[in-house]
């Protein structure tokens, strides 16, 4: 939790709000690889890309 909590004061202070839309579709993707992993969904997943 406090990786976040640095993360969140370093965008802040630096001016970097582009980077949250990046880290957010990287949480994103990362959730669905290993949601699908060994799943009946995952051939459905992997016709998307």
């Amino acid at each position: 939790m406090s990786f976040i909590a640095e993360l969140w004061a370093f965008m802040r202070e630096r001016k970097k709000f582009w980077l949250l839309p990046i880290l957010i579709m990287s949480v994103i993707f990362g959730g669905l690889i290993v949601l699908t992993k060994g799943s009946a969904i995952a051939p459905f997943i992997y016709t998307l890309f």
